[in-house]
């Protein structure tokens, strides 16, 4: 019990810091993407900010003719915004799934699966020949730690591979002209997690400004990424309307007492764990280094204060 304890502190550790930090997101210019997204990029005349995201991730110019309907569309009052999604369809024709997830979700890579074949299933008239379903792109914006990998951003490259010869299953002539692709790979879909909390704040090239953007809500004079100009213009606070002022609040008030909810769960088990090793004869410095409370606090739980 004590081990599981004082492993479960470790796998939270990291977290608390990025989560500590949104706390304090209310003295940021701009307004979060996530609620953007939901509220306010679903009009036309914004089009061009998530044209550019895309545009920057996908490293081709993408043009947006219609948003469509996406579960994410759902306005709940009791929705407090720990995922939005938002279903985009491209002048040629392709659907680009967004997605944005805030609560760590231990299968969220078989939500992206299910999500990616819902998609599917609904876009596809009955009857019409499975060659009609046009390229998916899905897009995951992540604020926890999503599988192991020290890097922010990963793109899915899926081949089949033979079993005994250990070829690449390629297309037929007449599926790469019918089909309008090069490799099997090229049919399905293609997967992009965005790992936000991993990001150093160090933009090196136009993507990292988007990435930048998506952790802090800040876009820096010297940004040049396509879309985030006119994010710097139309996403102020500033701008919004009183109703749309009221949400992004309560929005941001739910943000800090979900924060603080998660702050006082940690504490507790830090202090559980604490009373264990107190037990068990350690140092007050190895507790310290081991559940971050600090000699204080420590010296408090020695003399049974709670």
């Amino acid at each position: 019990m004590f081990l599981s304890l004082l492993l479960g502190l470790f796998a939270s550790r990291a977290g608390y810091f990025s989560q500590k930090h949104s706390q304090y997101q209310m003295t940021k210019k701009l307004i979060r993407f996530d609620w953007a997204m939901k509220k306010l990029l679903r009009h036309k005349a914004n089009f061009g900010i998530l044209e550019g995201f895309l545009s920057e991730l996908l490293r081709f110019d993408v043009t947006i003719e219609s948003i469509l309907e996406s579960e994410g569309n759902k306005q709940d009052e009791y929705d407090k915004y720990n995922r939005v999604d938002i279903l985009v369809k491209s002048q040629s024709n392709e659907l680009l799934l967004v997605e944005i997830q805030n609560d760590s979700q231990i299968d969220y890579f078989q939500r992206m699966l299910f999500g990616v074949s819902k998609l599917i299933t609904e876009y596809i008239k009955e009857g019409e020949p499975y060659g009609t379903i046009k390229k998916i792109y899905s897009i995951n914006i992540v604020y926890f730690g999503l599988g192991q990998g020290k890097d922010y951003v990963y793109e899915y490259k899926g081949e089949f591979v033979g079993l005994h010869e250990n070829d690449i299953l390629l297309p037929t002539s007449l599926q790469k002209q019918g089909f309008k692709v090069e490799k099997v790979s090229d049919i399905f879909p293609k997967y992009y997690i965005l790992k936000v909390n991993n990001f150093n704040n160090i933009a090196k090239d136009t993507l990292d400004e988007w990435v930048y953007f998506l952790k802090n809500s800040e876009v820096k004079d010297t940004f040049k990424a396509k879309g985030l100009d006119k994010a710097k213009e139309k996403l102020r606070y500033e701008r919004l309307t009183d109703e749309e002022k009221k949400m992004y609040d309560r929005f941001q008030e739910n943000r800090r007492i979900e924060n603080s909810v998660r702050y006082t769960a940690r504490q507790e088990q830090a202090a559980e764990i604490a009373k264990r090793m107190i037990v068990a004869g350690s140092k007050d410095d190895f507790i310290a280094q081991m559940t971050d409370l600090t000699l204080e606090q420590i010296a408090q739980l020695r003399r049974g204060e709670d």
